[in-house]
C-alpha cells in the first residue's frame, strides 16, 4: 500500500471538523473516516499483479551521447489503471524522466520512453520496474515491483578520432612515394627501371641487365595485408585511475586509432583482450566492420583483479596468425611485473613478430619529480625519481629484446603510437 500526498491534505481537514465539534471522540473518528477512505480507494485501483511489462530490444550507443529505452505497459487487470510508474535504472546509465504517470483502460497497451545517457562503458543493466495503482480519489494505492530485463551498451567514445584525418594525410604521402628504395622484411616488388647515380648495387636485376645490355634495378613498395594485432591487457593493471581515467580506456582509444589508420593502410588487425584467459577476440573481419567490431567487443571489458597471464595471451596471438605481424600490447611497463611475467613471453615473441608495447603513462609522476619546493615534496620527488629509473632499466632491457615502448599520458598516447606505426610504413619495416 501507498499514500500519496492527498491523504495528509485530508487528515488536516479534520481540523475544522475538530473546531466545530472539540472533543478527543471527534479528531479520532475524523482519522477513522480517513483510514477508510485509503483502505475504499485502494480495493477500487487496478490490481497491479495483472499488469504486465515489456521492453523494447537493448540499445548501443558511444559513451556520453543520448539513448532511450521504451517499456511497454499492457493492463490485464478488471479496473481502469491509473498510476505512476517507474523505469528504474542503475546510475551509471544516466536516467533521466523515469517516472511515467499512466492511464491505461482495461485491455490496452502504453509505451513509456525513458531517457539514457550512459557516463560508464560497458552493459548498463535496467532495475526494477515499480507501479502505483491509484483508485479513483487518488488517495492510496497498491504497489508493486518487478524485474523487466534490459541493458543499454555504452561503446567506447573514441576521443581520439580527432587525430585520424592529419595521419591519414601521413600515410597518403607514404603510398604515393612512385618508389621506395628498401630491401629485405617489409616490402615486396613493384617495377624495374633504368639505374640512375645514387642506386643501391644491391637492387639491380642481372638478368634484365644482361637483356637490356644497360644496368636496371628493382624498385620496392610497402608490403600491404600485413597482420597488425592488438592485445589488450585487461589484468589488475588496467584498473589505475591516470587523470580521472581508467587505464584500460585510454588503452582502448589508442588500440582505436590504430586499427582505424591500418585499416586503412591495407593491413588486417586483430584484438586479443585478457588477463588469466582471453575474454574477447575479433579475427578476420574487414575493414568495412573492423571498429564496429572492436567497439562492440571492447564495450563489456572490464578490469579483472588479477595478474595476466601473457603466456596465455601470446598463445591467443599464435592462433590468430602465424605470420609474421605487429603485435601491439596494450599494457603497463611496471617494472617488477615485466620482469616477472612479461619479459619470457616477449623472448618468444621478438623472434616471431615486430612487438611494441604501449603504455599509459602518468603524468603526475613527472610533476612530483619536478616540484622540490618543501622537505615532503623533495621526498616526493625522490620516490618519482626511483620510480622513473627503474621504468628506465626496464625499457632498456625491453629494447635489448628488440621491443618498442611508446609510454605517454593518456591523451598523448593514441597519436604517439599511430606515429610510431607511420614511422615503421614509411622505412619498409612492416
Amino acid at each position: 500500500m501507498a499514500l500519496s500526498r492527498r491523504f495528509p491534505v485530508l487528515v488536516l481537514a479534520g481540523v475544522f471538523a475538530v473546531l466545530a465539534a472539540p472533543s478527543a471522540a471527534t479528531a479520532w473518528a475524523w482519522v477513522g473516516l480517513c483510514v477508510v477512505v485509503a483502505g475504499v480507494d485502494m480495493l477500487l485501483s487496478a490490481d497491479p499483479r495483472g499488469v504486465s511489462f515489456a521492453r523494447g530490444p537493448g540499445s548501443q550507443v558511444r559513451l556520453g551521447e543520448a539513448a532511450s529505452t521504451t517499456l511497454y505497459v499492457t493492463n490485464g487487470s478488471r479496473r481502469h489503471l491509473r498510476g505512476v510508474v517507474r523505469d528504474a535504472w542503475l546510475p551509471s546509465a544516466g536516467s533521466s524522466g523515469e517516472r511515467h504517470t499512466v492511464d491505461v483502460p482495461v485491455g490496452e497497451r502504453r509505451a513509456l520512453t525513458t531517457g539514457l545517457r550512459p557516463v560508464r562503458r560497458g552493459d548498463r543493466p535496467a532495475d526494477h520496474v515499480t507501479l502505483r495503482a491509484f483508485g479513483p480519489l487518488g488517495v492510496a494505492a497498491r504497489q508493486r515491483s518487478v524485474p523487466v530485463p534490459g541493458v543499454v551498451r555504452a561503446l567506447p567514445p573514441f576521443h581520439s578520432r580527432k587525430h585520424l584525418p592529419s595521419r591519414l594525410a601521413v600515410l597518403r604521402q607514404i603510398d604515393g612515394r612512385s618508389a621506395v628504395r628498401i630491401r629485405g622484411a617489409g616490402t615486396e616488388f613493384d617495377s624495374l627501371r633504368d639505374y640512375v647515380d645514387g642506386d643501391d648495387v644491391r637492387s639491380i636485376d642481372w638478368r634484365a641487365t644482361a637483356r637490356r645490355r644497360a644496368p636496371v634495378v628493382r624498385t620496392w613498395q610497402p608490403e600491404r595485408d600485413r597482420r597488425v594485432v592488438l592485445v589488450l591487457d585487461t589484468s589488475r593493471l588496467s584498473a589505475g585511475r591516470v587523470l580521472d581515467m581508467p587505464r584500460l580506456d585510454a588503452s582502448m582509444d589508442a588500440a582505436l586509432l590504430l586499427a582505424a589508420l591500418a585499416s586503412r593502410a591495407g593491413d588486417r588487425v586483430d584484438l586479443v583482450a585478457g588477463d588469466r584467459r582471453v575474454r574477447a577476440r575479433v579475427s578476420g573481419v574487414d575493414r568495412t566492420r573492423l571498429l564496429a567490431e572492436l567497439v562492440t567487443a571492447m564495450a563489456p571489458l572490464e578490469p579483472t583483479l588479477v595478474e595476466a597471464d601473457w603466456t596465455r595471451l601470446a598463445a591467443g596471438v599464435a592462433q590468430v596468425t602465424r605470420r609474421r605481424a605487429l603485435v601491439v600490447l596494450l599494457t603497463t611497463v611496471e617494472p617488477v611485473v615485466v620482469e616477472e611475467t612479461l619479459l619470457p613471453t616477449l623472448a618468444a615473441l621478438t623472434r616471431h613478430h615486430r612487438v611494441v608495447i604501449a603504455s599509459v603513462a602518468d603524468p603526475t609522476v613527472a610533476a612530483m619529480a619536478a616540484t622540490r619546493s618543501s622537505t615532503r615534496e623533495v621526498y616526493d620527488a625522490a620516490a618519482a625519481e626511483r620510480s622513473q629509473a627503474s621504468k628506465d632499466r626496464v625499457v632498456e632491457a625491453l629494447g635489448r629484446l628488440g621491443v618498442t615502448v611508446v609510454d605517454a599520458p593518456p591523451e598523448q598516447l593514441p597519436p604517439a603510437l599511430a606515429d610510431h606505426y607511420l614511422m615503421l610504413k614509411s622505412r619498409g619495416l612492416l
